[in-house]
């Protein structure tokens, strides 16, 4: 039965707060209830098995005090029955995903779980200790070292290895290893193959943006609870704290590789362009461990997350999890991956495989199929159902990604945004649009009476459409903000998808309340930069030049680098920054010779380029104003920016 929800405000009292669960959202989730098996429990014995000891609330926080993480505000997940306002399935995801603390896999492995919506694998060798993905924070990091060696004594790290190029796996390994592990280079970084140019594409250079949209993504401002956020799917959402990425000592180019690492012999697996578009699987035979990263996950995956990415190719995953059956199948004895917890025996290993295999492939080929009879992103999903096989299956479900958006993904990844009709080709933008579709239904006061009506039947979809294009002609309407935001709030309610119920009641959130007020976002940390190779650098600063305002310019700055002996010429010319590696122009407007080092000082904000060079860090020949004219023609870029409304602030 579906909880019936405790403490109750009359909505018509309440327009700025969270509502009632409508009976149409009362209604699927209780066929919910009935259309999947709940008296399958053993996702729960497993969640738990082996579990040595936690951290009180699991809450990690900066030596000034600040939290980094914690689990405490989650409390209300102790009800077993799911309330109206909460997908009874994703409930259960939910609780599966508070449990915390240390757990053995095997003898020898451990993970720490619950300290982050990654985990952490320490691996035990003769003598030490390796440790696979080091969180998103340095201090949960720490935190998570603090609690192995509280249970297993004080190992110490023989190796790290970053299973891929997502943040939440490499951003703590300064938590992980000290100065002077890093400074002696004695302790390996083990990676897959082009780690650090996917992990600077995907986080940085688009990094300003994907952060905004990973607001609605994980809901990490919405407050916790029933009506708020409950988790994320791989779990309860991203940790905040101090990030560096430090740059692999090692790759890892073709399946098949070895390493022993302290007596510790590892088999790996390539897997790019799946999850990650640089990832790679291992297996220990000592351990009878398999450890597919996060490509055989407790849900179905994303192919296209909302904050933004390269579209995933579900038929390459399908394909790598084939191949690790095949080298596999049937030797391993655990099988754990870098979110949520392991599974146990060879029969139930392969079976979990298999199924994730044939989930992303029967994604990808229907979505084939149906693209080919001519179906539209949009058509394909509201088409295509998974078999009955798969659709049963607990970890198949589209906790973080879902069936209804992924195969979007695929239809994109193939045929782009463009659906072939004309008159989707040249759209107006949503403003324009939207003052000609009010117009069109007969102004603000016929739509909102039809969208009420409507409401009270359920056809929250339809609604949110229409709705919107009232908010962008019109974004001071309260009355189209409030329903709007009401009607959020029940596709919220109705998403069995963490993610879908996170950006529908974020929307909501900021309908009624406006964006959230966040102080500026710290500068990049000065160990990031280090591990940055300088054509990444300026691929960084290319992306902030501002075109309008570069227009008839031309610049032309040499650099030396003495700490590396780099030398590049960057030019600014028909409005883009280029650059030229190994050369230097004869007719530059200027030149600078400097230590990288120094460079990563000045955009880190430790120093200034004035300070740099009244302390004779910097040599100059030519115009040196030159610099400045060109970083005055650089964006910065908001932390914060419209979304569900109109941009208040132009930008051209």
């Amino acid at each position: 039965m579906v909880q019936p929800d405790k403490g109750e405000m009359p909505d018509d009292i309440a327009p700025s707060t969270p509502k009632h669960a409508s009976a149409a959202v009362i209604a699927q989730h209780a066929a919910t209830l009935e259309a999947l098996p709940f008296s399958d429990t053993r996702d729960f014995d497993e969640a738990a098995r082996g579990f040595l000891g936690s951290i009180d609330h699991a809450a990690i926080a900066t030596a000034q005090g600040r939290a980094v993480w914690s689990l405490e505000p989650y409390g209300f997940l102790a009800e077993e029955t799911a309330p109206p306002t909460v997908d009874p399935s994703l409930w259960r995801q939910s609780r599966l995903n508070m449990n915390h603390g240390l757990f053995e896999v095997v003898p020898g492995v451990y993970q720490v779980r619950g300290l982050d919506i990654a985990n952490m694998t320490l691996i035990e060798g003769d003598s030490g200790v390796i440790v696979v993905d080091t969180l998103t924070s340095i201090e949960g990091a720490r935190a998570a070292m603090e609690l192995y060696r509280q249970h297993r004594g004080p190992r110490p790290v023989a190796a790290v290895i970053f299973t891929h190029t997502h943040t939440d796996h490499w951003g703590g390994a300064r938590g992980v290893l000290d100065d002077a592990a890093l400074a002696n280079g004695e302790v390996p970084i083990i990676a897959p193959d082009l780690f650090m140019e996917h992990a600077v594409s995907e986080n940085i250079i688009a990094g300003p943006a994907m952060l905004r949209r990973a607001q609605y993504q994980f809901g990490p401002l919405l407050a916790k609870g029933p009506r708020g956020q409950v988790d994320c799917g791989l779990g309860k959402s991203m940790a905040t704290g101090s990030v560096a990425l430090l740059r692999p000592s090692d790759l890892i180019k073709a399946t098949g590789d070895t390493r022993t690492i302290d007596g510790v012999d590892f088999e790996f697996q390539m897997a790019p362009n799946s999850e990650a578009p640089a990832e790679m699987h291992f297996y220990i035979a000592r351990y009878k461990l398999l450890n597919l990263a996060e490509n055989c996950t407790h849900n179905f995956h994303n192919l296209l997350p909302f904050r933004g990415a390269d579209v995933r190719d579900a038929l390459a995953w399908s394909k790598y999890l084939g191949e690790a059956l095949q080298l596999w199948g049937g030797k391993a004895e655990a099988m754990c991956g870098q979110h949520h917890w392991p599974v146990w025996g060879t029969e139930r290993i392969d079976t979990m495989i298999r199924q994730q295999r044939d989930l992303y492939k029967f994604a990808h080929d229907q979505t084939l199929r149906l693209m080919n009879h001519g179906l539209t992103a949009s058509e394909i999903a509201e088409t295509i159902r998974l078999p009955k096989s798969l659709d049963g299956a607990w970890h198949a479900r589209g906790y973080y990604g879902h069936i209804r958006h992924n195969v979007k993904a695929i239809y994109q990844k193939y045929l782009g945004w463009y659906d072939a009709n004309p008159a989707n080709l040249d759209c107006l933008p949503p403003v324009d649009a939207g003052k000609k579709y009010v117009e069109y239904m007969g102004g603000a006061e016929a739509l909102l009476a039809r969208a009420r009506a409507d409401f009270a039947k359920g056809e929250f979809r339809f609604i949110a459409q229409a709705l919107s294009h009232l908010v962008f002609a019109e974004p001071d309407n309260q009355a189209a903000r409030a329903l709007l935001a009401d009607t959020f709030e029940q596709l919220g309610y109705l998403a069995e998808s963490a993610t879908w119920r996170n950006a529908y009641l974020f929307g909501a959130q900021e309908l009624r309340h406006g964006m959230p007020q966040l102080p500026p976002r710290p500068g990049m940390p000065r160990e990031t930069l280090a591990a940055l190779r300088t054509e990444q650098i300026w691929d960084m600063l290319g992306v902030r030049l501002n075109g309008p305002k570069a227009e008839g310019k031309t610049i032309v700055l040499n650099w030396h680098f003495t700490d590396t002996d780099e030398r590049f010429v960057l030019t600014l010319e028909n409005c883009a920054l280029t650059y030229l590696a190994g050369a230097q122009a004869e007719a530059a407007d200027a030149g600078f010779t400097l230590a990288r080092g120094l460079l990563d000082e000045v955009i880190a904000k430790q120093t200034s380029f004035p300070e740099a060079v009244a302390a004779g860090k910097i040599k100059i020949a030519g115009n040196a104003m030159k610099l400045a004219e060109l970083m005055g023609l650089m964006d910065e870029f908001p932390r914060m920016f419209e979304i569900v409304e109109p941009k208040r602030t132009m930008v051209s």
